[in-house]
């Protein structure tokens, strides 16, 4: 019987071992991830506030104001980003379909490419992250954030593997 033991425990061990889910990087799996490839990047010139965001307990919500200017779009930004309160004022370089990259010298993790992961039908509602996982945070402008946005925002979150229950929504 001891003997069995002896073979049987490494095997179950090292199955147990390899049925370890997927690591997370930042606050999303490793996997695909969409930018809104159809939106017009001047949609979203104007003031948003920062209605949430991931790890952000520790500091209040932020926000942005997106601008076009003779050099194309510009960013004033104070968001709450994992715990921290991070600011970037300056260019911004359109990168490709639906994504930004700050053009000056921004704090990681703001200096990295921000991917538009969706933005509502009236452009009241936007959800921004990066590839590799280091933020996300949802927008809002016009008042307060409807339950059914949230939802919208929340579930575009998801599918793009970002794990919303490290979400802080205020």
């Amino acid at each position: 019987m001891h003997r069995l033991i002896r073979l049987v425990l490494p095997a179950l061990l090292l199955v147990a071992c390899s049925t370890a889910p997927a690591r997370i990087e930042g606050f999303r799996a490793k996997g695909p991830i969409y930018s809104n490839a159809v939106m017009d990047m001047a949609q979203i010139e104007g003031r948003w506030t920062q209605v949430a965001a991931f790890g952000a307990e520790g500091c209040r919500p932020g926000g942005a104001e997106f601008r076009r200017d003779g050099a194309g779009l510009s960013v004033a930004a104070r968001l709450c980003l994992g715990g921290e309160e991070l600011r970037y004022g300056g260019p911004l370089a359109v990168t490709g379909p639906g994504r930004m990259t700050p053009a000056g010298k921004a704090p990681a993790p703001l200096d990295r490419e921000w991917w538009v992961l969706w933005v509502d039908v009236d452009t009241r509602t936007l959800v921004i992250g990066t590839p590799d996982g280091s933020f996300g945070v949802i927008l809002n402008r016009g008042g307060a954030l409807p339950q059914d946005r949230l939802v919208a925002a929340r579930d575009i979150l998801e599918w793009n593997g970002y794990d919303t229950g490290r979400l802080v929504v205020w």
